[in-house]
């Protein structure tokens, strides 16, 4: 017998074996996998009766971590849609194109997110998402629809290094899969509580909302991260698990609550989305008394790849645990020289990290040129460097992709030079990344001026103008203007040259 993968398989197994589990938890809101379930099936019908929505048809969702969002992970599928959760920290421009490129059918907008040009899609949902949702409960289920198991389930966007959002499509085989390995990966449970930190449009926070539904356990929401509420919510809920960025983690170190909250409950903090450094791990396994390990992942890749657990028949190694990791379960990740030989494990040796497996996207939406490009021979080049260990952890050390990790988030630098050459009165731009105590990195830019008469602009006035174009995280936090950048013999700007002069 041979039935099609999808997600949807968690919620009918979380209403069907836990109806009475309180599943999801969102302030004062509480509901039962029976009513999450209901309240998923009264999506599907607002979305197939009042919006007429067919199936593969876009619905787009700009929301932060709220059970709205958590319900359209598998409303949105139940209509034989698909799913576009919206980065809500873009720029209202950046976001339109998201919409536009993906061609949403309709949009739904939390009430406490800015308005949507109604011109980007065919329905902008503006009411109260619970009302919506009232008018069309009803005591049946709302039918499955038939699942080809290779069709779209959710598309995600992610700035590659050329600056261009390219929207990563994920089927519902490689979301089923990726849930699947990863519970098995990292033992979740169904007595886990997981308070959702990271954000839901990052590629389902390391795809929690299906493996914790499919296997019955609680689901915290928190809209926005707050490191006395993250306390609070762990005390008063009993949270077992947390998966954070290396800036969430420092400034959780930081705040004075943690030494007068009970934390007691956490058995497991996961850091990803940039290389925490080794001494933070030992100071989250002392602050909470639970085990630290680092992820890495991709938006490609579903996301997850490594995990440093502690490798079996092995005893307990902080070494290990502040390495990248080994690759969980249904990933096969190799790490290739330049000729596209596997590197030895000697731990010195660099090459790319390239990695096969049934959770890689399907496609860049509607680029297959770029999709080419990172797809090559059934490996998808991933863009980071890396080396091995003899025991087969791998590091990740640096990235071939000119982008930068702020607080967990991408920042394509061409996106923001492109931003400063709008100014009339920027000749030459360069952005590279700079480290910073609390994000991580945060982007500096250099630049040449026109030579004119004119008064030239501040520093605060070009960082100004790029806040007006993006989103302020992907704004320079200083400008340094030079007569000229430095370039090669091919006229192009030498990156390397700008960062040396920043050590």
């Amino acid at each position: 017998m041979i039935l099609p993968l999808t997600p949807l398989d968690f919620l009918a197994r979380a209403r069907r074996l836990f109806a009475d589990r309180i599943g999801v938890i969102d302030g004062d809101h509480r509901f039962t996998y029976a009513d999450f379930g209901e309240r998923c099936d009264a999506l599907a019908r607002l979305l197939v009766d009042e919006c007429a929505i067919r199936p593969g048809d876009v619905v787009a969702w700009r929301c932060g971590n709220t059970h709205e969002l958590l319900e359209a992970y598998f409303g949105v599928l139940l209509a034989g849609a698909v799913l576009l959760p919206v980065n809500i920290r873009l720029a209202p421009a950046e976001i339109d194109f998201v919409l536009r490129d993906a061609d949403a059918r309709v949009v739904f907008r939390h009430p406490d997110q800015p308005e949507i040009d109604a011109a980007v899609a065919t329905r902008v949902l503006d009411e109260t998402h619970h009302e919506l949702i009232e008018h069309h409960r009803r005591s049946e289920v709302w039918p499955r629809p038939e699942i080809d198991e290779r069709s779209p389930a959710e598309i995600f966007y992610t700035s590659g290094s050329t600056g261009s959002p390219k929207g990563a499509v994920l089927s519902h085989r490689a979301l089923y899969l990726h849930a699947i390995h990863n519970a098995l990966t990292g033992s979740i449970t169904g007595h886990d509580v997981i308070l959702h930190t990271i954000p839901l449009f990052h590629v389902n926070g390391w795809g929690v909302p299906h493996y914790l539904t499919g296997l019955g356990g609680q689901h915290v929401m928190l809209a926005k991260f707050d490191p006395a509420e993250v306390l609070r919510l762990v005390e008063q809920h009993r949270v077992t698990r947390l998966l954070l960025v290396p800036t969430m983690v420092q400034m959780l170190l930081d705040h004075p609550d943690l030494a007068i909250r009970d934390v007691s409950s956490v058995v497991q903090v996961t850091i990803g989305g940039a290389p925490p450094p080794p001494a933070m791990l030992t100071q989250v396994e002392q602050a909470f008394g639970a085990e630290c390990v680092c992820g890495y992942g991709m938006t490609e890749t579903s996301p997850s790849m490594l995990r440093s657990l502690d490798k079996p028949g092995h005893a307990p190694s902080p070494e290990r645990r502040a390495t990248t990791g080994l690759p969980i379960i249904g990933v096969d990740l190799r790490v290739f020289d330049a000729d596209g030989t596997e590197v030895p494990w000697d731990a010195e040796s660099v090459g790319e990290v390239c990695v096969r497996s049934n959770h890689v996207m399907s496609e860049y939406l509607g680029d297959p040129a770029a999709t080419a490009q990172v797809i090559v021979d059934g490996w998808l080049h991933t863009g980071d460097l890396a080396h091995v260990r003899p025991d087969g952890f791998v590091q990740v050390v640096d990235r071939k992709k000119d982008l930068i990790v702020s607080g967990g988030e991408n920042i394509a630098c061409p996106e923001v030079e492109h931003a400063l050459l709008e100014h009339p009165a920027v000749r030459e731009a360069s952005v590279i990344g700079v480290s910073d105590d609390r994000w991580g990195e945060v982007p500096r830019a250099f630049v040449s001026l026109v030579d004119t008469d004119d008064e030239p602009p501040t520093v605060d006035e070009l960082i100004e103008f790029v806040r007006a174009r993006l989103a302020h995280f992907k704004a320079p936090r200083d400008v340094i203007v030079l007569d000229d950048l430095p370039k090669g013999g091919t006229g192009k700007i030498q990156k390397q040259t700008l960062r040396a002069w920043t050590l």
